[in-house]
């Protein structure tokens, strides 16, 4: 039997109890038996309190998920639109609305780029803290300060594990974004007397990308580096780029699109040569390739929690220490974070994160082969459909990362018809616009290829029979859709597209 429980410390907790008049002030808002309950009595479980009163609490989402669903299918099949196209007997149409796969009733998660689902043993480390252990880490006059300040202090230590630093050269943040508008703004701004110069590339996350731009207007200058048609910069071009007044190089080492990895050792070597400032982005690397800020010489480098299947909300910013890298603070308060970052943290975060990190590491070499083999099996499956080619370096690649470009089929309208599969056509931070992506662009893909991308994140809990169904699912869709399309058909009959001169109206 779940109970609800407020505690007064770590070793006493006592059930919560709900007064009448707290209830009746609730009013029309809570009900206190939901009206599924009846029909979700199998994976529901009443959550008593003092008083004798009982709400419904699921504590099995999967199974309330696949009721709900359920519910939705038959509404949806009783429709006139929807049952008449499953009834006009396409195999892909059919699929198209299917809610219910198989595995579960939320479509099958392949956007690992944009988030993980929380590993539940995060979760578990996590819970204790908005209970028992709620002390501010920043009080350091009594034990429920000190408790969750030593918490902090262990996370830390696992955050730092992964890419081989010192504790101490950790700063929390709310995640990859402030971490990368804290370099890009705060090394620019604290050398603006004798450095005007930023380099970056064309393919960063556009958090970077948008940060060394915000520059442009207090002066600075941005060089913005090309990449190759594999997504790899020029190690000449961007040694050739940097200047006596360069403040910061910033390369990111895994595109959250295409999944490329950049050389980070060279630019690292380069970096240290011209004693100018690395700073990588390593927001989908963290974790899921070796790294090593000493051996690749990085000065600074940006983590996000929920790409290593942690909380939202907080990530980390490496900061090296010998020797010292300087910064201006983007915020100012109490100086906590080495002054770097004030604010008061959150302990169940920076723990979950520490959980995550030490996860991570533990569990590297299972992750690495489970991927691997999954993502193999999903390149193979995919490219074995006509006119589809892998975006980016297949070689320099994380394999977790798989960006597939199927032409003459639009990608936003694959998307739509891929319901129960969570996909993502580029970024989530610019999925919002239908403007083509701009990582495509930099490698030279025209508009009609960088549309009909897609991209497919494979994680810890991908299973290879969702790779299996994402696989006949796709095949059976880009198959449907390009028969709709009359530049399929020409295609077909051996036209050569780029020969025909197109007339606007």
């Amino acid at each position: 039997m779940l109970r609800f429980t407020l505690a007064r410390s770590a070793g006493a907790m006592r059930p919560a109890t709900l007064s009448s008049r707290a209830v009746s002030a609730l009013g029309s808002n809570v009900s206190l038996r939901r009206q599924y309950a009846s029909s979700a009595a199998a994976v529901a479980k009443a959550v008593e309190t003092d008083e004798g009163l009982s709400i419904e609490t699921h504590t099995d989402v999967q199974a309330a998920n696949k009721e709900q669903t359920d519910i939705r299918t038959n509404s949806n099949i009783s429709s006139n639109v929807t049952a008449d196209a499953i009834s006009s007997g396409t195999t892909a149409l059919n699929h198209a609305y299917r809610e219910n796969t198989g595995f579960g009733t939320r479509p099958i998660y392949m956007d690992m780029q944009a988030t993980t689902p929380t590993d539940p043993r995060v979760l578990d480390t996590m819970l204790k803290f908005y209970t028992g252990l709620y002390g501010n880490p920043h009080s350091n006059t009594h034990s429920y300060g000190w408790e969750t300040n030593k918490a902090v202090e262990a996370a830390r230590e696992y955050v730092a594990d992964v890419i081989h630093a010192n504790s101490k050269e950790i700063i929390f943040t709310s995640g990859a974004t402030e971490s990368n508008n804290m370099v890009v703004k705060g090394v620019a701004r604290f050398y603006k007397n004798t450095k005007k110069h930023i380099i970056t590339t064309k393919t960063e996350h556009k958090c970077v990308i948008e940060a060394a731009r915000s520059m442009m207007n207090e002066g600075f200058e941005v060089t913005f580096l090309n990449v190759d048609a594999n997504g790899l910069i020029d190690l000449k071009e961007l040694e050739g780029a940097i200047r006596p007044d360069t403040c910061l190089v910033s390369v990111m080492a895994v595109n959250n699109e295409i999944g490329v990895i950049q050389p980070l050792k060279e630019i690292g070597a380069i970096c240290k040569k011209h004693k100018v400032y690395f700073h990588t982005d390593a927001a989908q690397a963290y974790g899921k390739i070796p790294i090593d800020v000493n051996e690749m010489n990085i000065d600074l480098l940006s983590v996000s929690s929920h790409k290593i299947y942690g909380p939202k909300g907080i990530g980390a910013l490496y900061v090296r220490r010998r020797p010292r890298v300087r910064l201006e603070p983007l915020l100012s308060g109490g100086g906590q974070e080495r002054g770097l970052r004030s604010g008061t943290l959150a302990p169940p975060n920076v723990a979950g994160f520490g959980e995550a990190a030490r996860i991570m590491k533990q569990e590297y070499e299972n992750d690495k082969a489970h991927i691997d083999r999954l993502s193999k099996k999903l390149i193979d499956g995919l490219l074995a459909n006509d006119h589809t080619n892998l975006n980016g370096s297949a070689l320099h690649r994380y394999p977790g990362c798989v960006n597939v470009s199927f032409a003459y089929v639009e990608g936003e309208s694959l998307l739509m018809a891929l319901r129960d599969i969570a996909l993502s056509s580029g970024s989530a931070c610019t999925s919002a616009s239908l403007e083509p992506s701009y990582v495509l662009h930099a490698l030279g893909k025209d508009d009609a290829l960088a549309h009909s991308s897609i991209r497919f994140g494979i994680g810890r809990f991908t299973t290879e029979a969702e790779v299996d169904y994402v696989i006949k699912a796709i095949s059976e869709r880009v198959k449907f859709l390009r028969e709709l399309s009359p530049l399929w058909e020409m295609v077909q009959e051996g036209i050569d597209l780029n020969s025909i001169e197109w007339s606007g109206h």
